[in-house]
C-alpha cells in the first residue's frame, strides 16, 4: 500500500516547469516595466523641467527694468510659453528677419519663372543710398563696387548694415514684406519705414511685431513650405552668420544659432531659431521702455540660458531623464 504523500513534498514535473515558465514571465514583465518610460511619466518630468523653467524667466522678466516679452516655441511638439507676447513692441533691426525671408522667397518664385528679386541679382553702390551706421556699404567705392543681393543680405545679417537693408527693401519692396507677413496671419508685424528714418519713426511709422508674431514667423520658415527645403537650408544658414548678438552670450559655443538682434534707444530684442540637437525651438525677446540697455541685453541672454537649458536636458536624455553617451 503506497505512503500519503508529506504536504510539503516536492511538486510533480510539470508543476515544477509550470512554476517556472510564470516566474520568469514575471520577471521579464517587470523588467520590461523598469526599463522604458511611458509617454505619461515622460511627460510628467518634463513639465517639472518646463516649469522651472518658466519660473526662471518671469523671475528675471520681474527683475529687468525694462517691459519684457518673451515667446519660446518648442519646434518639436509645439509646446510654447508666453510673457507679454501680443504686446506690441518697437522691432529695430529684428525687423530684418522679415526682409531677408521676402528676398528669399522671391528668389524662389524668380526661379520657378516669376517676376521677383534674385540673390544673385547684382547693384552697384550708389551714395545716394548710404546711411549713417554702414560700415561696410559706407567703405565701398560708389559708382564703380558691385555686389549681389546676396552679398547685400550677408551685410545686413552679419554687421546690420543699414544701407545694405535699404537697398533690399526697395529692391524686394516693403508692400510685399508686408503682404507676405499678413499671409502668415500676423497682424502686428509690419515694416513701415527705411533704416535711419527718424522723420518717419518721429511720425508715427515704426517698425514693430510681437514676440508670439516673431516665433509663429521662424515656425513657418523653419517648417520648410514657405522657401523648400534647399533654400530653407540656405536661408538659416545666412541667418547663423557670426554677429554681436545677446542670445549665444550664455550658451555653449559651437551652437548652430540662426538669429536677428535690433537695438535702439530703449530698446534691445533678438529673435531667432537654436538648434539644439534632438530639439530645436525658437525664441523672441522683446525689451522696450529700459533705463539700463546692459541690463536689458543680459536678461536676454539670462532668459534664453534658461530655456537652452531645458531644451538641451530633454534633448540629449532618454525619456527617464539618463544621458547615455
Amino acid at each position: 500500500m503506497p505512503l500519503p504523500r508529506p504536504d510539503h513534498a516536492a511538486p510533480g514535473p510539470r508543476r515544477f516547469v509550470l512554476a517556472a515558465t510564470l516566474a520568469v514571465a514575471a520577471l521579464g514583465s517587470v523588467g520590461s516595466l523598469n526599463a522604458q518610460d511611458t509617454p505619461e511619466s515622460t511627460r510628467a518630468k518634463q513639465d517639472v523641467l518646463w516649469a522651472q523653467m518658466e519660473d526662471s524667466v518671469r523671475l528675471i522678466a520681474k527683475a529687468t527694468d525694462a517691459v519684457v516679452g518673451v515667446a519660446i516655441l518648442d519646434l518639436t511638439d509645439k509646446r510654447a510659453f508666453y510673457l507679454n507676447a501680443d504686446a506690441i513692441y518697437p522691432t529695430a533691426s529684428t525687423i530684418k528677419l522679415a526682409v531677408l525671408a521676402e528676398l528669399y522667397r522671391q528668389h524662389a518664385r524668380a526661379s520657378a519663372g516669376t517676376a521677383g528679386a534674385r540673390l544673385g541679382d547684382l547693384y552697384t553702390v550708389d551714395a545716394r543710398d548710404l546711411v549713417p551706421d554702414s560700415d561696410i556699404m559706407g567703405g565701398l567705392t560708389p559708382g564703380v563696387t558691385k555686389v549681389t543681393n546676396r552679398d547685400l543680405a550677408t551685410m545686413m545679417v552679419a554687421v546690420s548694415d543699414n544701407s545694405a537693408t535699404n537697398v533690399l527693401i526697395d529692391r524686394v519692396g516693403m508692400e510685399n514684406v508686408n503682404a507676405w507677413l499678413a499671409g502668415l496671419g500676423l497682424r502686428n508685424t509690419r515694416l513701415r519705414r527705411h533704416m535711419m528714418d527718424v522723420k518717419a519713426a518721429q511720425a508715427g511709422r515704426e517698425n514693430t511685431a510681437t514676440p508670439r508674431e516673431l516665433v509663429t514667423l521662424l515656425e513657418a520658415l523653419h517648417q520648410g513650405d514657405v522657401l523648400g527645403k534647399p533654400l530653407t537650408d540656405d536661408f538659416f544658414a545666412m541667418l547663423s552668420t557670426h554677429k554681436e548678438s545677446y542670445i549665444p552670450r550664455l550658451i555653449p559655443p559651437g551652437l548652430k544659432i540662426a538669429n536677428k538682434p535690433g537695438d535702439l534707444d530703449a530698446v534691445r530684442n533678438d529673435a531667432g531659431i537654436i538648434f539644439v540637437p534632438n530639439r530645436p525651438f525658437a525664441i523672441a525677446v522683446m525689451t522696450t521702455f529700459g533705463r539700463d540697455t546692459r541690463q536689458a541685453e543680459m536678461s536676454i541672454a539670462r532668459i534664453t540660458r534658461a530655456a537652452w537649458s531645458y531644451f538641451d536636458r530633454v534633448g540629449q536624455s532618454s525619456a527617464l531623464g539618463r544621458i547615455v553617451r
